[in-house]
C-alpha cells in the first residue's frame, strides 16, 4: 500500500522526513490520502517552515525505516477524525516548531521547544487555519 510522506530535499544527500515529537516519541506521519498530506504541507509553509514535497512510498518501507531509526510510524487514514488533542496534531502541525536551522548539516536543533500544542489558544489557531483551507 502506498502512503504519502513529507520529505525535505527529496532525492538529495540531505534528504529528511518530517516528524513530530509526541509524548516523548518521534513520530513520522504517513497519509493515506494525498490531499491530507498536501494540506499538512501547506500549514507547515504557512508557519514559515521549510516546504516539504509529498512523496508516495510503500508503507512497509516507511515502517521499516522508522523501526530502524527508532521512530514511530503513524498512519493518518482518509477521513480521519481526531478524538484527542494529540490526534489533532496528525491533521495540523503544532504552532510551536523546533528550530530546523542547519538540519541539512545533520546538526541538532538549537531550540529545546517540543512540538506539543496543549493550550486552547493553540487549538483554536489550528481550527482557524483548517477552516481557512476549506
Amino acid at each position: 500500500m502506498l502512503v504519502h510522506v513529507l520529505l525535505y530535499d527529496a532525492g538529495q544527500d540531505s534528504e529528511g522526513i518530517h516528524s513530530l515529537e509526541l509524548s516523548g516519541s518521534t513520530v513520522v506521519l504517513m497519509f493515506e490520502n494525498p490531499d491530507d498530506a498536501e494540506r499538512y504541507a501547506g500549514l507547515l509553509e504557512a508557519q514559515d517552515f521549510p516546504v516539504p514535497s509529498i512523496e508516495a512510498l510503500d508503507r512497509e518501507e516507511i515502517e521499516i525505516f522508522c523501526r530502524q531509526a527508532g521512530y514511530e510510524a503513524r498512519l493518518v487514514e482518509a477521513g480521519f477524525v481526531p478524538k484527542t488533542d494529540e490526534d489533532r496534531l496528525l491533521l495540523a502541525p503544532p504552532t510551536a516548531n523546533r528550530d530546523v536551522t542547519g538540519w541539512q548539516d545533520n546538526e541538532e536543533p538549537t531550540s529545546p521547544e517540543t512540538e506539543t500544542a496543549t493550550s486552547n489558544d493553540q487549538l483554536d489557531d489550528i481550527r482557524r487555519r483548517l477552516e481557512g483551507l476549506l
